[in-house]
């Protein structure tokens, strides 16, 4: 019996049969799926868990399906209205359907990430500079679902895309803040003018109300004594009617003629 157990082809049978069982199971996460490929065809998507294959007759390809997340490089766009920015992205996107992402696309994550960069430049190319500041949403969501149309063949689902940074040369910076700059010089001359408009207004509806009561003048007089003695100062206020400079006013006038 001894001898049946160190005899060098039992020996190897065993060792045959380990590399079979090893090669037969498999374990798959619960993100992962198993792409089962049996003489060259698909057969099944298996997991996540215990899977069972058959050795040397099943290949199997292990697809995640996590969310993925891809930055895309720095593209170099010339936009509508002729203004060179680099801009660059980044892309949100997972596996729905493992099969596809095997059969209908050699490497989904080399073309999803050449599509997102083409697409960028597209758009981007597409809109002025200043719809690609002021609207990114707007641009986000047009990626999105852009991107989203051409990779659903393959089984990829693109949740979201976001712009994320937009350089610019130095010489449109300067251009901006000086643009940006006059803007706000045009806003403060504008608020200036109307406050000056809004206190003539209200200077005009005082005068109206003074001149059909004469006795509100007496009362601002009188307040305005009453805010001056408050202070402690030794200056003294004798206010006077302009009604008593009307004869001397009208005599000048009757010389000069």
């Amino acid at each position: 019996m001894l001898y049946f157990i160190t005899h060098p082809g039992t020996i190897l049978v065993a060792i045959i049969v380990l590399f079979l069982l090893a090669s037969a199971i498999r374990v798959l996460r619960e993100y992962e799926r198993a792409v089962v490929f049996r003489l060259g065809r698909l057969i099944n998507v298996k997991g996540p868990g215990l899977i069972l294959l058959i050795p040397v007759i099943d290949r199997m390809v292990r697809i995640s399906l996590r969310m993925v997340v891809m930055d895309v490089p720095p593209q170099d766009v010339i936009t509508r209205d002729n203004v060179s920015v680099s801009v660059n992205a980044v892309l949100y996107f997972r596996v729905v359907d493992a099969s596809r992402a095997v059969v209908d696309v050699e490497n989904y994550l080399m073309a999803t990430s050449q599509l997102a960069q083409t697409t960028l430049r597209s758009i981007l190319g597409q809109s002025e500079l200043d719809e690609l500041l002021a609207e990114r949403d707007k641009i986000n969501l047009e990626l999105q679902k852009l991107i989203d149309a051409q990779t659903d063949p393959w089984g990829i689902k693109v949740s979201m895309v976001e712009v994320k940074h937009i350089d610019l040369p130095q010489e449109m910076q300067r251009a901006m803040a000086k643009q940006a700059e006059a803007e706000r010089e045009r806003r403060a001359k504008v608020i200036a003018a109307e406050g000056e408009y809004q206190a003539a207004q209200r200077l005009q509806d005082a005068a109206t109300i003074i001149s059909t009561h004469p006795e509100a003048l007496q009362l601002r007089y009188l307040q305005t004594l009453t805010e001056v003695a408050s202070e402690n100062n030794s200056t003294l206020i004798f206010p006077v009617p302009i009604d008593l400079f009307a004869p001397f006013i009208k005599k000048r006038e009757e010389m000069n003629t």
